[in-house]
């Protein structure tokens, strides 16, 4: 009877440690594919932010990043609708748009997560729009700098697919 039950407490022991070792496993797992989703959407979803700023054009496009609550508030998106874009004479035609993730963090049940990004535009392809040539000094004939900045993000999980739902603290950024 005493072998029995030490038989029964090994087994008992190892499935509880085995068992505990598989639920981290599976939280690690999950945690990291939707590290991985949300990265992928920080990413391409503010170079189309940014793209869309600097062309006047792509407003199709945001929706598949960011939820449609947030596009009316966003502050750099309402430089094109409210007519003060510095980009509007020049014709924008790349960027190198670089961002960086410094903090994220999402349980892998809930459907919300925050992060800590720093963007920058590095390089801006472009040149002044023809109409615009004898009106403006000729040193600014290439677009303005893109402000670098420091954002704290809210992503929010919309039928299985990331969105981000608020762009919060800008901070300028000096690389």
């Amino acid at each position: 009877m005493k072998k029995l039950r030490r038989l029964v407490w090994f087994i008992a022991t190892r499935l509880i440690v085995l068992t505990c070792v598989l639920g981290l496993m599976t939280i690690a797992f999950y945690f990291s594919m939707n590290a991985a989703n949300i990265f992928v959407i920080l990413k391409d979803g503010m170079a189309q932010r940014a793209l869309s700023v600097m062309t006047d054009s792509g407003q199709e496009e945001l929706e598949k990043y960011f939820s449609a609550a947030y596009l009316p508030l966003d502050k750099r998106l309402a430089t094109m609708r409210d007519g003060t874009n510095p980009y509007t004479p020049y014709q924008v035609t790349g960027i190198d748009h670089r961002l960086r993730m410094e903090w994220m963090w999402c349980w892998p049940w809930e459907d919300t997560a925050r992060a800590t990004i720093t963007e920058q535009v590095v390089g801006i392809d472009g040149r002044i729009l023809p109409q615009y040539r004898g009106v403006t000094p000729e040193e600014n004939w290439s677009p303005p700098r893109w402000p670098s900045a420091r954002y704290d993000v809210i992503l929010l999980r919309e039928n299985g697919q990331w969105h981000i739902r608020e762009l919060r603290n800008e901070r300028a950024y000096n690389p």
